[in-house]
């Protein structure tokens, strides 16, 4: 694999360096990870709740809020979503009963996003499946050592790139 990226340097002129052994195999398997488990947990919340992985985290972050609504555009931010993106989910969740949406009352111009107690009891229902699935698919597979340290790692990473959670 290390010959083919030195090959393909020199064809190309590229003077960034190749990734080593160990930068390799943590890059692939961590762009397996990023594929591979956000798939299945979201089967996993279709399969045994009806949510999607986006209903679910929609849900989550509202139920964490203050008065349990956000503004549509903070949302968006959090589920890393576009402002188009949201506005549909948020249709769609409406129209299920999961959420409504409300003018904000300090100003009017912004549109919240606030949770219903229907949603709030899709939540309930989600929840322990969706922690189980966590648990099964990944954490379960880690030490207690292990878990602390890719927390750091991985927070460290997601720091840079702007991310809120």
């Amino acid at each position: 694999m290390l010959a083919c990226a030195t090959i393909l340097r020199q064809a190309c002129g590229v003077s960034v360096p190749p990734l080593t052994s160990a930068e390799d195999l943590v890059w692939r398997n961590l762009m397996r990870l990023v594929f591979l488990l956000p798939r299945a947990l979201g089967e996993d919340l279709e399969r045994t709740c009806g949510l999607s992985a986006t209903q679910y985290s929609v849900l989550m972050h509202l139920s964490e809020s203050p008065d349990r609504q956000l503004r549509m555009s903070d949302l968006a931010g959090r589920v890393s979503l576009s402002p188009s993106r949201i506005t549909r989910v948020i249709d769609q969740m409406s129209a299920d009963g999961l959420v409504e949406r409300r003018p904000e009352i300090r100003d009017g111009r912004s549109t919240m996003a606030a949770l219903t107690a229907q949603g709030m009891a899709a939540l309930r229902v989600a929840w322990p499946h969706h922690l189980q699935s966590v648990r099964t698919l990944a954490l379960d597979h880690l030490t207690d050592q292990e878990t602390e340290t890719l927390g750091k790692i991985l927070e460290r990473l997601a720091s840079h790139l702007g991310t809120t959670g």
